[in-house]
């Protein structure tokens, strides 16, 4: 007869329910980091992404740094279209899998943060962003833990 301990380890993890994860979420604060995190990364890159089409929040090309246009093929709105898919996949990876996907954001912010560094008038959402760049290796941290890797 199988114990329900050896049961639970060669059975596919299941994810907990909505209730399990608030309880655990309210006792244990390193899970409730994860779960903020986890859903900010998720809902607010979405958000954003989604921004980048209609530009309701702000014209976002001026956040553009001009050398970045020069570069490439693309105007100024293009390459904002292409950032905002970039931000919107970002997200949904941080939803699916936020283990990995955490870092991938970190290196995105960190692009946005040479970005805007690397022309004048902006150093603030520079500093912001650095920010939010720690916070998404904090994530990255925490999912390690709370998160299962791939196998």
């Amino acid at each position: 007869m199988t114990t329900p301990a050896a049961r639970s380890s060669s059975a596919a993890p299941v994810a907990p329910a909505h209730g399990d994860v608030m309880h655990r979420a309210r006792s244990d604060p390193a899970y409730g980091a994860f779960v903020l995190l986890r859903i900010g990364f998720t809902v607010l890159p979405i958000l954003m992404g989604i921004d980048k089409f209609t530009n309701v929040l702000t014209s976002w090309q001026g956040y553009l740094a001009p050398w970045i246009v020069d570069f490439g093929p693309l105007g100024a709105h293009q390459v904002m279209l292409v950032v905002g898919v970039i931000e919107i996949v970002a997200g949904i990876a941080v939803a699916i899998k936020p283990r990995y996907a955490a870092y991938i954001v970190a290196a995105w912010l960190a692009g946005i943060v040479i970005n805007l560094l690397s022309y004048p008038g902006f150093y603030d959402v520079a500093l912001r962003d650095v920010g939010l760049l720690l916070a998404a290796l904090t994530l990255a941290r925490l999912a390690s833990v709370y998160d299962p890797p791939w196998r």
